[in-house]
């Protein structure tokens, strides 16, 4: 991001570098490069405002201190710059001061999901389910480094060469990854998951192409019925958006505990616990991870637990939960299908007890687990439900799966767009009968039968 174009610094021979000049016809002016420019000028407004001041003041009165101090500093070293540049200066400055520097205008912009960084000049961005890289850029990989031990002490942690890993969350609630050399050959990695400040509903999902009418009414009723369900995807599929979602059809009267590595559910319920891991001190004492607080979580009275994500021995004392009267509860996992998913989910619990045999294991799977989501990003940058399929059962050691809705692909469109249909199963689900208790079972299957007419 260019700051400054036009630059010029005038010089007078016989005259020191701070007094007036006396002709203009006797001034030669000299073009600096806009980034030289802006870095003398910032360089001597670092100097005359103290950082414990710079923080003490308000944003706006901090933003107007450093204009007039740029104009200040421009007229002194004999710079010519224009109005909007000197705005544009003052904002790059204000917020390396007390921001994160080139990073807050992206930030900012609601239009971008994801941020990604690798060294000075490698700054990319998500928007709409793809990436495209930007014009932003930092001074060196020094002032990448920086910004990064900037985040890790807001949350106090460091990020160094003896200590070059970093998982983190910003006040807004984004997620931060960091990691630095020598682990970084190209210089620290920045890696943002921009906190959506919205939940996405249903209807939104619909408009969006992420799923069907008919597969929005089945999960909301799902939710309603208390199945017990796994988001499945990868990285950026939308598992957690999806999650929100799911959650937001929870009655008001439930007691929700959620458990998460970063904040990012956004509950609407009153009686929510929302339960954050903590990372070990720069001592490596002090770690609380999910599994301690998903066994803290069975003796707090939940009525729902969510887990924002399994990636652990945690998944042995979900599926406890899931087992034990906390119906309705869910997570995401990463997996790329719900077969995937449930292996994963089943190497998870060996972790956690490797002297439990399989076939138990198998069972507590079984009789926990009602529905597996898989969402995917595309190659169009929709992000879509692929399955919703159901645990049925067990053939012999091959878990039995039942596919309720499936997204077909048929083509792409000449904008670039996917073409496909969300098709509908003519079976009727083994939990039919928990979706009968709560009155919903006959709704359900009319919602099937909707689908295999294309209504």
């Amino acid at each position: 991001m260019s700051v400054l174009g036009f630059g010029k610094r005038v010089v007078q021979e016989g005259l020191p570098p701070t007094a007036a000049p006396i002709s203009t016809s006797s001034i030669e002016t000299v073009p600096l490069h806009p980034h030289a420019t802006s870095d003398v000028i910032r360089d001597q407004v670092l100097i005359r405002i103290e950082p414990a001041v710079a923080v003490r003041m308000s944003p706006g009165e901090l933003t107007t201190r450093v204009n007039e101090l740029v104009a200040e500093i421009a007229t002194e070293l004999r710079l010519l710059l224009n109005r909007s540049e000197q705005e544009a200066l003052s904002k790059v400055i204000v917020d390396d001061m007390v921001g994160l520097g080139p990073l807050e205008t992206l930030l900012r912009d609601n239009s971008v999901s994801d941020i990604l960084v690798t060294g000075a000049d490698m700054v990319y961005v998500e928007r709409k389910g793809k990436l495209e890289r930007t014009d932003i850029h930092f001074r060196n990989n020094a002032h990448v480094l920086h910004i990064a031990q900037r985040i890790a002490s807001s949350v106090g942690r460091r990020v160094d060469e003896s200590s070059p890993m970093l998982d983190a969350r910003l006040a807004d609630g984004s997620r931060v990854n960091v990691i630095a050399p020598p682990l970084s050959l190209k210089g620290p990695a920045l890696s943002i998951r921009k906190f959506s400040k919205s939940a996405i509903s249903f209807s939104k999902f619909i408009d969006f192409g992420t799923m069907s009418p008919e597969m929005g009414r089945a999960l909301e009723i799902a939710a309603r019925c208390r199945l017990n369900i796994i988001i499945s995807g990868g990285t950026g599929s939308g598992k957690t958006t999806l999650l929100n979602a799911l959650s937001s059809t929870i009655e008001h009267n439930e007691r929700i505990v959620t458990i998460e590595d970063a904040a990012e559910l956004q509950l609407q319920q009153p009686h929510v616990v929302q339960l954050e891991t903590r990372p070990p001190n720069i001592e490596g004492h002090g770690e609380i991870n999910q599994r301690d607080l998903v066994r803290n979580a069975l003796r707090m009275r939940p009525d729902r637990i969510i887990v924002g994500e399994v990636r652990g021995p945690e998944a042995f004392d979900m599926m406890q939960a899931m087992n034990t009267g906390h119906d309705g509860s869910m997570s995401t996992i990463h997996a790329n299908s719900a077969r995937d998913a449930m292996a994963r989910i089943e190497n998870m619990m060996l972790m956690a007890t490797a002297n439990l045999p399989l076939h138990a294991i198998h069972e507590q799977m079984v009789a926990g687990l009602d529905l597996i989501v898989q969402t995917a990003r595309m190659r169009d940058g929709v992000r879509r439900v692929t399955e919703i399929v159901e645990v049925v059962g067990m053939e012999g050691d091959t878990f039995s799966l039942g596919t309720l809705f499936a997204y077909k692909y048929s083509g792409q469109n000449a904008d670039g767009s996917l073409r496909g249909t969300f098709e509908a199963s003519r079976t009727r689900p083994r939990f039919l009968p928990r979706l009968a208790y709560f009155g919903l079972a006959d709704a359900f299957l009319a919602t099937l039968g909707q689908a295999n007419r294309g209504e």
